[in-house]
């Protein structure tokens, strides 16, 4: 049996669809932000600093934004880096 999941203070819960708040979850906790996903619960996420919302706003894309508009955005991202 696991251990319970902490309480957050003040987290919000993120609106995310149901099939994907687990993949969701296991990547906040990669990124090291603060959240917590219980069986039948909404997704709550405790966002600190800006770089965590910046994280959590990427996380999110990639499970809610077309397939076009993802490899369109990594495409933009190539070429910055190469200009550089």
């Amino acid at each position: 049996m696991n251990p319970p999941e902490p309480e957050l203070e003040a987290g919000e819960i993120v609106q995310v669809s149901w099939s994907d708040r687990w993949q969701v979850y296991k990547r906040l906790q990669e990124l090291e932000i603060p959240c917590c996903c219980a069986v039948d619960q909404p997704l709550r996420v405790k966002v600190n600093t800006p770089k965590q919302w910046a994280q959590l706003a990427s996380v999110l894309k990639q499970f809610s934004a077309p397939r076009r508009e993802l490899v369109q955005l990594l495409e933009n991202c190539w070429q910055i880096a190469y200009k550089a």
